[in-house]
């Protein structure tokens, strides 16, 4: 019993040891990670597994491997913000797969990108039809990044001589019937005022899931289900 205990109490640690390793190792996703970062995680999978599976290895000394990986992992982090030559020989560099509509087979080739997924990843893309492609870049990530022809470019405000909108994050003033007071007050509204608008509506607060305030003015409002009220069935957009 005592041993279950331990592995217990050890794998919560661990848990919570591993969640602060990954906030330290940054916010990159994991299809973002280069060869060093996804090496050094698999690693530390199979550090603390060690500790968590044998109670007769003492904590400190199952878990001194993982923070040297850890120290190593920020140590080279930093030496690659200031050497590009370090990124390149680690991560790689991006390789331009189509050019001009052409495909280059060569660069192809060196990536061991078969044409299978070039074609796939470019309709994902919306360009069925390489022809349409002015460069597309294979990241070192593995995603795929499409240029499109100028003449084969979404038409946009600018083009059409539109006033642009204004641009920018909505800024959510109640989450799940709660304000969130640091947005409202970013956005230079009251709760006051923010009640008279939901009142508007036929709502109150706590009817409210989300309410969010769009760059150019508009306020967005969606109510819970299960209420009375106009908002209550409906998203709404005034």
């Amino acid at each position: 019993m005592d041993i279950v205990v331990t592995v217990i109490l050890r794998t919560v640690f661990i848990y919570f040891i591993i969640l602060l390793v990954m906030r330290l190792m940054g916010k990159r996703e994991i299809g973002q990670l280069s060869p060093f970062d996804f090496v050094v995680a698999i690693m530390i999978g199979e550090v603390v597994a060690m500790p968590m599976e044998q109670p007769e290895i003492p904590l400190l000394r199952g878990l001194a491997p993982l923070f040297v990986l850890v120290a190593l992992e920020i140590a080279f982090s930093y030496a690659a913000l200031h050497s590009r030559w370090l990124r390149h020989f680690v991560c790689g560099a991006p390789q331009i797969v189509v050019r001009n509509g052409q495909i280059l087979h060569r660069e192809m080739r060196r990536a061991r990108y078969n044409l299978d997924d070039l074609l796939s990843k470019l309709r994902e893309k919306g360009y069925p039809d390489p022809a349409e492609v002015a460069e597309a870049v294979l990241e070192n990530s593995g995603e795929l990044s499409v240029i499109p022809k100028s003449e084969c470019s979404p038409v946009t405000r600018k083009d059409l001589n539109l006033q642009p909108a204004a641009a920018g994050l909505p800024l959510v003033l109640v989450a799940d019937g709660e304000v969130v007071k640091p947005n409202l007050a970013a956005a230079e509204r009251d709760e006051a005022w923010l009640e008279d608008e939901l009142r508007t509506r036929g709502l109150s607060l706590k009817e409210v899931f989300l309410a969010a305030l769009s760059p150019d003015g508009r306020l967005f409002v969606s109510g819970r289900e299960g209420f009375a009220g106009p908002a209550a069935k409906k998203k709404e957009i005034l």
